[in-house]
């Protein structure tokens, strides 16, 4: 069976060309004209008039899943408690059910600004059999857009996430899997996109959390079993803010490494790369994120009546209609004046980076060197800031590969190199070289 799986597994990668919002998974969030090809600004005004629908029936799919959802985050709950949960299924396509057992989560996480919140996933573990402790992966997705039904939890039962297949590559490995939805995404408020301490927190605390449900204790997640940490671009950031916050924010974990691939881990230059192109979408809903993390930014100041419209689509929509919404776009084009020159958008930016702080465990870093999205340069120097504090960095670079591409090409070597640190083999990186 498990090869079998392995080579579903294989096939089924192809889908993950959807991953992180990139070509491929706009034709299938967002509307097409009658020859097949997506109308950016059809799309625009259609979500834009639609918008009351949208958050009305995304507020529907978030009430179902998470009906059995009692208890509000506060001062009695500690990070990674869970507040409710209930059955779920996973299939990493559609029409391909999974030997699994899944349930739907909401657990208590920490806000960028420490306050306590609640957040929803998904905890995904093989049905093999086995019930003694077997390691754990906290997977942080891609970008999937900030509207509620975006969120992983919402597309696992019909098979319709992006990046279900490299979830079920871990499966097939015998490794439970917990697949965070992120502050706002499938829980009340905006998603706090790109904002890399709620994003980190949101990835630590929902390991906590699987190791806390007592139907996944039954099929060996325990907390005396080691966790890994995945992701790539989106969930790459997450994952990378995660390794340097475990030591200190989640001490109690045991963390053998992290994998993350694609890394926005320099806010200000991926913009520099992305303002006016055909991605520039991710732009404003990175600025719809640091405003849901930080309101005292106001951004609707900022906003002209485009801007405004827009940001209404990025805030509903799945990521394949806000890149339509937003292709080609630059700042000036959406604002009245450019809030990235204002002090207090420069130091809430500047907060993202990652590469200050020396992981804990040892990291396995990948970039492609052909990436149109975030620049493979972004990548290098968060591989030069952790090598210059001493830390282990296994870094490895992907020819000619493209952003999607190293996603998929990436994913086999992260689990591998994942699983030799689950194995308690030793590594020192390759810093030197």
């Amino acid at each position: 069976m498990t090869s079998a799986l392995r080579r579903r597994t294989a096939a089924g990668a192809v889908l993950a060309v959807a991953v992180c919002g990139l070509p491929g998974s706009a034709a299938a969030q967002s509307g097409h004209t009658q020859n097949g090809t997506p109308d950016a600004t059809s799309s625009a005004q259609s979500a834009a008039q639609s918008t009351g629908e949208a958050t009305a029936a995304a507020k529907q799919q978030k009430d179902k899943r998470h009906g059995q959802d009692k208890k509000k985050p506060g001062k009695k709950t500690a990070p990674g408690e869970i507040l409710g949960s209930q059955p779920s299924s996973f299939q990493y396509t559609p029409g391909q059910p999974t030997p699994t057992k899944a349930w739907t989560i909401n657990y208590r996480s920490t806000s960028a600004d420490g306050r306590p919140n609640a957040v929803s996933g998904t905890v995904i573990v093989p049905d093999d059999g086995r019930t003694t402790p077997r390691p754990l992966i906290t997977y942080a997705v891609g970008t999937v857009g900030l509207g509620d039904k975006c969120a992983p939890s919402a597309g696992f039962p019909g098979g319709t996430t992006a990046e279900a297949p490299l979830v079920n590559a871990a499966l097939v490995r015998g490794y439970a899997v917990v697949v965070t939805d992120y502050e706002g995404l499938g829980t009340p408020g905006d998603h706090t996109y790109m904002v890399a301490r709620a994003q980190g927190s949101a990835v630590l605390d929902a390991a906590r959390a699987a190791q806390r449900h007592p139907e996944a204790a039954k099929y060996g997640v325990a907390a005396e079993a080691p966790v890994g940490i995945m992701g790539y671009s989106q969930g790459g950031g997450a994952s990378a803010k995660a390794a340097e916050m475990a030591a200190t924010y989640a001490p109690e974990l045991k963390v053998k490494g992290t994998a993350s691939g694609g890394v926005p881990a320099d806010l200000a230059k991926v913009a520099e790369s992305l303002e006016g192109s055909g991605s520039a979408g991710y732009l404003l809903m990175s600025a719809v994120g640091q405003n849901a993390a930080y309101p005292a930014l106001k951004l609707d100041r900022y906003l002209n009546d485009e801007g405004r419209k827009l940001a209404d689509v990025v805030r509903n929509e799945c990521v394949g209609m806000a890149l339509e919404a937003g292709r080609g776009k630059t700042i000036e084009d959406v604002t009245t004046s450019n809030p990235l020159e204002r002090s207090a958008w420069q130091q809430a930016v500047a907060e993202q980076l990652i590469g200050t702080e020396r992981p804990s465990a040892p990291t396995f870093l990948y970039h492609g060197d052909a990436d149109e999205t975030i620049p493979h340069a972004v990548g290098q120097k968060l591989r030069a800031d952790w090598c210059a504090k001493g830390h282990a960095v296994e870094w490895k670079s992907f020819a000619g590969q493209s952003h999607v591409g190293t996603a998929i090409q990436g994913n086999g070597p992260a689990l591998e190199w994942l699983g030799q640190r689950f194995a308690g083999q030793p590594t020192s990186g390759n810093c030197g070289t």
